[in-house]
């Protein structure tokens, strides 16, 4: 109760029960193709017509998760860094449901600078819900089985793949404003996106951080065409490469690292498929037991230290560390899930892993409304 006591006493009454009304309203979900047919169409009207979409929808997808966050099993809803979390969605559905009706081009604009900063204001939504199940974690008895932990699971997916879909929304018509927009870009989406050039720039950027808390990095070899191109979000491909990239240069530089041989590379190969483009990441960093294989995806499980441990006060910045808070395999998937897609992981212990991400080319898969 102590949780709700601690909300009730924030927000007005009239406020939670507008909550409850909102979130029981049905969701609307979009396509990829949908996104780039509207978005090419770019004039005054349609970005007034997308504003007062997203000012009927996104209270819906925000009300939807502060509920849920009042009612989490376990203790978790009464976590200190949980109800920060519930009073961002609860400001953000409050400045929503306080901006008056979508009439012309200035209310417009004024909706899009109010959109984005509630993107901004969600930025470290991830490491603090984190740190949230890390205070959990230290209260549940250490016996209990993750299986037994499934609802919480559940919860996160919902709740992960719901803010995937905001700030894709909201990231979507705020980058419609560009000023100067990159060729063959609508919004937040590339044209003419070359994966093999999304997964070396996340390599790069995966092997930077290797570098620099190890001191050294495996090599990562990028097999593919680099002139084959196809619709879809760079941030989103950028996000999972960099997520399996990094956790292959940690299995590898922690498997070598007192080794004289030469650690072997990382070898990313992207396929074009008639349905999928998928993108292989091999690494030799020894491999999963297969008894750990069914918890890679669940959000208590990390074969590493827990950053956040000496992390309490998160500040304003993300955490950037190569071994994270168990939260990046399973955001990851949901990200591939997103569009249509998936990611799938094959480990041989004792040699290394496989991770293979299948991103649908159809582009017509509506995005899951949890």
């Amino acid at each position: 109760m102590a949780a709700k006591t601690r909300l009730y006493e924030s927000f007005s009454k009239s406020l939670i029960e507008e909550v409850q009304r909102w979130g029981s309203m049905k969701q609307t979900g979009v396509s990829l193709r949908y996104m780039l047919e509207f978005g090419s169409r770019f004039t005054d009207r349609n970005l007034i017509l997308a504003a007062q979409f997203l000012h009927k929808e996104l209270p819906i997808r925000i009300a939807r998760r502060a509920i849920e966050l009042q009612s989490l099993p376990y203790g978790l809803s009464e976590k200190p860094a949980i109800l920060k979390v519930r009073d961002w969605y609860l400001d953000s559905f409050r400045d929503l449901r306080s901006f008056p009706d979508i009439k012309d081009k200035n209310d417009e604009q004024d909706f899009t600078k109010m959109i984005n900063l509630i993107k901004v204001r969600h930025n470290n939504v991830v490491p603090t819900m984190a740190l949230g199940v890390q205070q959990l974690k230290k209260d549940l008895d250490p016996k209990l089985d993750y299986k037994d932990l499934d609802d919480i699971h559940q919860f996160l997916d919902r709740f992960y793949m719901s803010r995937i879909g905001i700030r894709m929304l909201i990231g979507q018509h705020v980058a419609m404003h560009e000023p100067n927009p990159q060729p063959d870009r609508i919004g937040y989406i590339h044209t003419k996106m070359s994966p093999v050039d999304v997964a070396r720039n996340a390599s790069e950027d995966a092997r930077s951080l290797c570098l620099r808390e190890y001191g050294s990095a495996p090599e990562v070899k990028v097999y593919g065409d680099p002139d084959f191109t196809f619709p879809y979000v760079p941030n989103h491909l950028h996000v999972m490469v960099f997520e399996l990239v990094k956790n292959s240069l940690r299995a590898v530089e922690e498997r070598f690292m007192d080794s004289d041989k030469i650690a072997p590379p990382i070898r990313i190969i992207v396929a074009d498929g008639l349905e999928d483009v998928t993108i292989k990441i091999s690494d030799e960093g020894g491999g999963i037991p297969r008894s750990g294989l069914p918890r890679i995806f669940t959000y208590l499980y990390s074969t590493a230290k827990n950053p956040l441990d000496e992390r309490a006060d998160l500040g304003t910045a993300e955490v950037a560390t190569m071994a994270g808070y168990g939260f990046g395999l399973p955001i990851s998937r949901l990200y591939a899930r997103y569009f249509g897609g998936d990611l799938q992981i094959i480990s041989m212990e004792g040699y290394g892993t496989d991770a293979y991400l299948h991103l649908s080319r159809l582009g017509d898969s509506q995005e899951p409304l949890p």
